[in-house]
């Protein structure tokens, strides 16, 4: 974001908290909440300093941190009656009992990257729980697994796991700065799913605290919980403190590339090629196909496919096997480079070669802009037609992006069943539409003319991607697929979006609600709500 652009956004926010307000609530109601917090909480670790209310100085600042969506940060029009940045696990504890005893709603936020904005805004009087600053990250190289609290970010996982072992890795989210407790909650992605599935596919425990401030392991919690905040998002079950994740084995040093094609250059059969190639490469080889529209002045436009690749092994290794099953990319020595794992992720990450992987440690993400974006899973090749088809609303539109990342490997090996994710076996890849711009674009005034963009390039590609339902990446929320309003959860409602996440998985999901959470306490827009119990006869 230009510094022009940054400043718009500070004044923005500042007209944000001028003129919003927390939804309706009873006085006396918020209160009794306030009394009731350290009543429920370690007395060691004193919750006081954790609670930050509207009167507080730095709770417009706290607010904004990690509420990443410019577009749903600045539209919001009521803001949470309290903020609880969590210092102890009892803190998180004491916020869900109280909370549900005096009536206010709690939403969740760890790294602040939902894409729908909905771990920090509602319409009903609303606390936000800050896991933030539960952030530890134990790392035990004897038993090759780690335990990672929810408040921790990804890149403080790389970080951690590079710094016990060269040959040690995890897979999970390119960005660095996604928070731990969210990203594994709705399944976990990155550049090793061919090889080692989702992050989820590597959790071998997890804290949990229930809706009744309980926390459990889990044994306590039972095999139907667990399998449910494996990809069917925590926040519908509960609040998860922390994950134990098994390390999965890299070798010393990978190899990555980014070869670029325009459609002058062949990118059309070489993006249709790609498609019949990239599920079917050995597991060690990952390549995400990413077109990027580019306007060369007045009518001169053309789009830039980039082909961008991990391998988990050497250039020379990699180079055989590109020249057997993808000669048509042309990947030669000079395309590729080497280095270790933790860099790679540096690397895809999009920082240069050579930064220092202290940079995993930064923990906020500071270039903000407003954004929306959707998703598709792909069955079925796309046709050479469906592919200009695509060009040519990129080249229209012109500030989208769109990422195609390949299944097959790992991901056609486990069930549909297994984990509450169930987009397995018979996908070709995965998309990405995102959409985004800044101040000098128009801000928040021009968000209606964007997401048209948006669902207009969602709209052209229906043709090609899956149906019945059209399924959608839980972790890419989108709530044009379906959502229910703030404070209500409609089953029929949920059963539209949930089919599109979950797909068959959503009826044992509302099974596994109604057993841990049978009030619905923990709600949002697009939650799973409690199985309905069958009437009486």
């Amino acid at each position: 974001m230009k510094a022009s652009s940054y400043t718009c956004f500070i004044v923005s926010i500042f007209v944000l908290f001028s003129i919003s307000s927390a939804a309706s609530y009873d006085p006396v109601d918020f209160d009794a909440f306030l009394q009731c917090l350290p009543k429920h909480s370690d007395h060691s670790v004193s919750i006081a300093g954790a609670i930050l209310t509207p009167s507080n100085a730095s709770f417009q600042s706290v607010y904004q941190l990690r509420a990443n969506n410019l577009r749903i940060l600045l539209s919001a029009t009521s803001r949470p009656v309290a903020i609880i940045t969590a210092l102890h696990p009892s803190h998180a504890q004491a916020a869900v009992i109280c909370a549900k005893r005096h009536g206010f709603q709690l939403r969740i936020r760890s790294g602040g990257h939902d894409y729908e904005g909905l771990s920090y805004i509602s319409d009903v009087p609303f606390v936000i729980l800050d896991m933030f600053n539960l952030k530890s990250i134990d790392v035990d190289m004897k038993t090759e697994t780690a335990w990672v609290q929810a408040g921790a970010t990804t890149g403080e996982l790389y970080y951690s796991i590079a710094q016990k072992s060269g040959v040690h890795g995890f897979p999970s989210g390119v960005c660095t700065t996604l928070g731990i407790g969210g990203h594994f909650s709705g399944g976990g992605y990155g550049f090793l799913l061919r090889k080692y599935g989702l992050s989820i596919d590597n959790v071998i425990d997890a804290q949990l605290i229930d809706a009744n401030g309980r926390i459990l392991d889990r044994k306590s919690m039972g095999e139907d919980v667990f399998w449910a905040i494996r990809g069917g998002g925590t926040t519908s079950f509960g609040i998860i403190l922390s994950w134990r994740i098994k390390l999965v084995r890299v070798p010393p040093r990978v190899t990555v590339f980014n070869v670029q094609r325009t459609l002058e250059q062949g990118a059309t059969e070489l993006a249709y090629r790609w498609q019949q190639v990239a599920p079917k490469l050995p597991k060690d080889l990952f390549i995400r196909l990413q077109p990027v529209p580019i306007n060369n002045g007045g009518n001169n436009k053309t789009v830039s496919v980039s082909f961008i690749g991990h391998f988990l092994g050497q250039a020379d290794g990699l180079l055989r096997l590109m020249n057997v099953r993808f000669p048509e990319l042309g990947l030669t020595r000079n395309d590729c480079s080497e280095m270790s794992w933790v860099e790679s992720a540096l690397n895809w990450a999009g920082f240069p070669n050579g930064t220092s992987i202290d940079v995993l440690l930064n923990r906020v993400q500071v270039d903000r802009v407003f954004y929306k974006t959707k998703s598709d899973y792909y069955k079925a090749v796309i046709p050479k037609q469906g592919l200009e088809t695509l060009w040519q609303v990129l080249m229209d539109i012109e500030d989208i992006f769109v990422q195609f990342n390949p299944y097959g490997g790992r991901m056609e090996e486990i069930s549909e069943s297994e984990t509450a994710f169930a987009h397995r076996g018979g996908n070709l890849f995965k998309a990405q539409y995102g959409i985004q711009w800044s101040e000098s674009d128009g801000g928040i005034n021009a968000s209606g003319r964007y997401v048209e963009m948006s669902r207009r390039l969602y709209n052209a590609m229906a043709p090609y991607a899956s149906s019945n339902p059209r399924e959608a990446f839980f972790n890419y929320r989108d709530l044009d697929v379906g959502s229910n309003e703030s404070g209500e959860t409609d089953f029929e409602v949920a059963k539209e979006y949930g089919a599109k996440y979950f797909k068959n998985n959503f009826m044992r999901l509302a099974g596994v609600k109604a057993m841990v959470d049978p009030e619905n306490f923990f709600k949002n827009e697009q939650s799973i709500p409690p199985l309905p119990t069958p009437p009486s006869r």
